[in-house]
């Protein structure tokens, strides 16, 4: 399963086309256009045989006007600068169309995070974060899981910064364990959130989801919450995938032997019919969720896509030329910006319970990002049906507002 690449040129393409349909200035466009600083870092560790191993690390911010950034840190082999900017302004985008007090950041060290030993990987992330003590902070920059990394990765950078810093600052990083500021929720958010759009969205066409086939590329926490929750409102999970293989059965997956076998056998590969990873996106169905990383629908396989809605349950999953292919096939997208945006709402619930020291119960965790996630759905629907535009114009156009409105306000200094 390997993610096609991304480009900055294609943001600002997809961004053109929502300019007519929002009122923007040279200025707001051009704090958008910009990240605000990108860093780069060479992180020397300690590697288990003795040798001293010296790793590229990165940290983009791109917006702090509508408030401090946040975003995902990710380990994961072949990250670049570029990579981590592209991310970065989708994050920014994605908080405004959330109506969060929040801007958007991207980082990442290119390392295979597989290749290294516990000790390794903990000495690497606490020379990350250490690098960084400066430009982070719960009223800076919040640090976030991303790919390669978990929640005992975000507890070792919530220990570097307090060493660093001599203080507890719990804000400082979301996606953390419970014992030590998390929040309830977090793994399931973003799976949650996408598969509510694609339900609400159905449903507002007047489809019903029961007997809906469903194929999910990235079988992980996002993929296998999405799964379950479309299957609890009676579609079909026909095949899913991760790194190591697929597997498929027409009459349905059954869902909670599968995900008995991923954790015994570390990956879906051999629990049903095994198929190729790549097949996945290839299959008839009418809802595919895209739950693995960006390029996975690219224009290398677009032609092959036959699903009738295609979700993406996480960032840049479908990229512009592929998405433009699948619009004049008649297939709806459901982007990031809107399926994906549970989890910059749950990021943000931790990071404001973590500030105020009062904790929520699950119960309360889910109604606050099901409220959210509905709030966001619904203005991006409204705006759709007004300007007559596609989800992912809407949403951009929603942002880009919201973004123009702040840096208006902001101004410029000196």
């Amino acid at each position: 399963m390997r993610a096609s690449g991304l480009n900055w040129q294609g943001l600002m393409e997809q961004l053109q086309e929502a300019l007519p349909h929002c009122e923007v200035t040279d200025q707001s466009l051009a704090y958008f256009k910009y990240p605000r600083r990108t860093v780069a870092v060479n992180l020397p560790v300690r590697m288990d045989d003795g040798r001293i191993q010296v790793f590229r690390g990165y940290r983009t911010v791109h917006s702090t006007a509508r408030g401090p950034s946040m975003g995902g840190v990710r380990f994961k082999a072949g990250v670049s600068a570029h990579e981590c900017e592209v991310l970065a302004a989708i994050m920014t985008l994605k908080a405004a169309v959330a109506d969060l007090p929040l801007g958007g950041a991207k980082g990442g060290v290119d390392v295979d995070p597989q290749t290294l030993s516990p000790h390794e990987l903990e000495g690497l992330t606490r020379r990350y974060t250490s690098e960084l003590v400066e430009l982070i902070g719960p009223s800076e920059d919040i640090l976030a899981p991303d790919v390669g990394t978990d929640t005992q990765i975000m507890a070792w950078m919530l220990d570097a910064y307090g060493e660093n810093t001599g203080s507890t600052q719990g804000g400082m990083v979301v996606g953390k364990p419970i014992p030590l500021g998390g929040s309830y929720g977090s793994k399931d958010a973003r799976g949650r959130s996408a598969a509510m759009v694609a339900v609400q969205v159905l449903e507002d066409r007047g489809e019903s989801l029961r007997g809906a086939r469903v194929a999910v590329y990235g079988f992980g926490d996002v993929g296998r919450k999405a799964a379950q929750v479309l299957e609890e409102r009676g579609a079909l999970v026909i095949a899913v995938s991760d790194q190591n293989g697929a597997s498929f059965a027409s009459g349905g997956l059954d869902l909670t032997a599968l995900s008995a076998w991923r954790e015994e056998h570390g990956s879906v590969q051999g629990f049903a019919t095994e198929i190729r990873p790549e097949e996945v996106v290839e299959l008839d169905v009418d809802i595919l969720m895209l739950a693995y990383d960006y390029g996975s629908v690219n224009a290398g396989n677009a032609h092959a896509v036959r699903a009738r809605y295609v979700v993406e349950a996480t960032n840049r999953a479908v990229l512009p030329e592929a998405e433009r292919f699948l619009r004049a096939q008649g297939v709806c997208v459901l982007p990031d910006l809107v399926a994906s945006i549970g989890g910059v709402i749950v990021n943000y619930l931790e990071w404001v319970q973590d500030a105020s020291n009062f904790f929520w119960t699950p119960a309360e965790v889910e109604r606050a990002i099901d409220l959210r996630v509905n709030a966001a759905l619904r203005d991006v629907t409204a705006f759709m049906r007004t300007r007559d535009v596609d989800m992912r114009t809407a949403a951009y156009a929603l942002a880009l507002g919201r973004l123009h409105e702040a840096a208006v306000m902001r101004g410029v200094y000196p």
